[in-house]
């Protein structure tokens, strides 16, 4: 497999929506949309982060399935810009189950967030099986 196919494997593009704000996000398996949703979540919002030293998360998550785990995933992400103005660059899926998730992010402080996003919505989002993999579409409260 060439190097450029493997970056088709896993990624993200934004897509156009009416009233608020969307991206498509797609991967491998699981973990693979997961990191892919967290990265797109910062690109898109344009986050530049500081030269300080690097801080280290662990994300502990309950859900009733894979698609609440997603939204609390990226609303956990959210939060702790809010309320620690930290941003992260690297991603490690330790578990991930259809009730939880653990995951431990690394990142530093926010030099820059360009645009305010409020929530990841549960608007029309599922997570759909295609012929590479998983794929599904966020919408966020902007």
């Amino acid at each position: 497999m060439k190097s450029a196919d493997l970056i088709n494997l896993a990624g993200f593009q934004e897509v156009e929506h009416t009233a608020d704000w969307a991206y498509r996000v797609w991967g491998r398996n699981l973990t693979e949309l997961f990191i892919q949703a967290a990265i797109a979540l910062y690109y898109l919002a344009d986050v530049e982060l500081t030269s300080e030293s690097s801080i280290t998360r662990k994300i502990q998550l309950q859900g009733v399935d894979y698609v609440s785990l997603l939204v609390a995933w990226l609303n956990e992400l959210l939060y702790l810009h809010e309320s620690e103005n930290l941003a992260f660059n690297q991603f490690k899926i330790l578990h991930l189950d259809a009730q939880s998730l653990e995951a431990e992010v690394t990142g530093t402080y926010v030099q820059n967030w360009q645009k305010f996003i409020k929530a990841v919505t549960y608007h029309n989002l599922s997570i759909q099986e295609t012929e590479k993999g998983l794929e599904a579409t966020l919408v966020l409260d902007v």
